[in-house]
């Protein structure tokens, strides 16, 4: 069993597989340039990719000191190598096409701030700029990362390996079915190979799909309205899809699903006041917030947290990080685990004083109580990972509703164990037993050890017939996910806690 880690690791990765999945394919452009298996000078290309950071960079600075909102340089690269991979290059001595260039650019960053309700923005950044620049200076995206075949191979293994990570497959699948279907029925029969052939080798579906319609800041955060954002887009998407002599783009298909992802999405960006620290367990802290509405939300959701940085690190100034607050408590409460070597942005975190604030927005997640309040459950904790479960068994305490819960809590030692007055107050007021796995120094009535098949069948003799939920370190959760599954509980029947984004 490996020790409890920054359960939010899977999140920073993520950043860094899309920045790293976006250098890779301007990378192989650039050599294949060399070899003209491209249609790019890599010189411009490389010209292009400078300014538009340059000019995202400078963009984003501006309008973060004039908003009062934290920086985030993470977002900057992303969207500056995505319009790099989908406008042409230009060349130094090419006024009018870097004056498109930097305007795209503008536009796309500048969204974030002036094309938002609530702090929130409503369009994907990338595809906002292009779609402006095509409009007003009649300099349109062509797409040219989906053209061309020499780079098929890096699209295609590296965009499977970022929904992978995601885990948004039921999001490009439902696109890409919709898409194809919408092609085909518009197109003559005799075309259909044609068509095909050319929608999935030399158009820009695998890419939009990979890292356009995946970016979760745009994109609804559960899962059917998420199926239904994919069909729209994908419909849209088909070139043949037209209102009388106006034709979609790929970047306004996206755009209007936009549009619906907000209306069915929570809204808002919360600055929040530290009012007090709490420490729940060894190297544990609750900081516990005041906001300045009441925030609306399942016990067991995330929100992504960001903080100004003096000097960031690689693993940037924002965060997903569950409420550890129940719905029905006033207060915002956040559980975090530090270590000896922290990160830039728990450093700050740890340095906030009452009064100091965090700017928080993004509510998601699908990791919450079952709506049938007579299914049985069981919820397997490790570390921190029993925030998740703090929020949801206070919030039955304070409803004072009783559910058919057992709560298994692996901990390292005595130390370790948080939460400790929420999970007693749920034994006494409604009955739900939580079973401590301690691996050092376990006392009596607990389990020596970690959580493994012997203790599941022990403590919840009917498991086949509960919903599991597991939360806490990434290597912990699906070594209990295989553990189940080889224990015969149905794959439907557990879910895990995670964790998306890269914005």
């Amino acid at each position: 069993m490996i020790k409890t880690i920054d359960r939010l690791l899977d999140h920073q990765t993520m950043y860094r597989l899309v920045l790293y999945y976006l250098i890779a394919l301007l990378g192989t452009a650039f050599v294949l340039g060399f070899l003209k298996l491209v249609p790019h000078d890599p010189v411009m290309l490389a010209f292009t990719t400078g300014l538009m950071l340059a000019a995202c960079w400078v963009t984003n600075r501006i309008f973060a000191a004039v908003f009062k909102v934290p920086a985030n340089n993470e977002s900057v690269y992303i969207t500056s190598l995505i319009l790099a991979l989908i406008l042409d290059p230009v060349a130094a001595t090419d006024l009018r096409g870097i004056c498109a260039v930097v305007f795209a650019c503008v536009w796309a960053i500048s969204s974030k701030f002036i094309l938002a309700i609530g702090g929130k923005h409503l369009f994907n950044p990338a595809a906002l700029g292009v779609a402006l620049t095509a409009l007003l200076l009649d300099q349109p995206a062509t797409w040219w990362v989906g053209g061309n075949l020499a780079l098929l191979p890096v699209v295609l293994f590296g965009g499977l390996l970022l929904v992978r990570k995601l885990r948004r497959l039921d999001l490009v699948a439902t696109f890409g079915v919709v898409a194809l279907a919408t092609i085909l029925a518009t197109t003559e029969p005799s075309q259909y190979t044609a068509a095909l052939t050319e929608t999935l080798g030399s158009s820009p579906l695998l890419f939009f799909a990979f890292v356009m319609l995946t970016e979760p800041l745009t994109a609804p955060t559960t899962r059917w309205p998420r199926i239904a954002f994919a069909a729209i887009v994908g419909f849209l998407f088909a070139p043949n899809i037209h209102v009388g002599s106006f034709y979609f783009t790929p970047e306004l298909a996206l755009l209007t699903g936009n549009l619906f992802a907000y209306a069915v999405s929570p809204r808002g960006r919360l600055v929040l006041t530290l009012e007090r620290i709490e420490q729940s367990a060894v190297d544990s802290y609750d900081f516990i917030f005041r906001s300045p509405r009441k925030l609306a939300f399942q016990a067991g959701q995330y929100l992504e947290w960001t903080l100004g940085l003096d000097r960031s690190d690689n693993r940037g100034n924002r965060r997903y990080f569950t409420v550890a607050s129940a719905p029905t408590e006033q207060s915002i409460r956040l559980g975090v685990k530090f270590y000896p070597q922290s990160s830039a942005f728990k450093r700050t975190l740890g340095a906030m004083k009452p009064g100091s604030t965090i700017h928080a927005s993004q509510l998601a997640g699908d990791f919450t109580l079952p709506a049938n309040p007579q299914t049985k459950v069981a919820f397997l904790a490790g570390g921190i990972g029993i925030t998740p479960f703090r929020s949801m068994l206070q919030y039955l305490i304070d409803r004072h509703e009783s559910r058919p819960i057992v709560v298994l809590y692996g901990a390292e030692t005595q130390q370790d164990i948080a939460y400790r007055d929420v999970l007693g107050a749920a034994r006494r007021e409604l009955g739900i037993r939580t079973v401590l796995a301690v691996a050092r120094g376990a006392e009596r009535g607990q389990y020596p050890g970690y959580i493994d098949a012997r203790l599941v069948r022990l403590a919840i003799p009917d498991y086949l017939e509960r919903t599991f939920y597991i939360s806490g370190p990434q290597a912990m959760v699906k070594a209990l996910r295989d553990m189940l599954l080889g224990m015969g509980v149905r794959r439907s029947k557990i879910k895990v806690d995670y964790f998306p984004g890269f914005a």
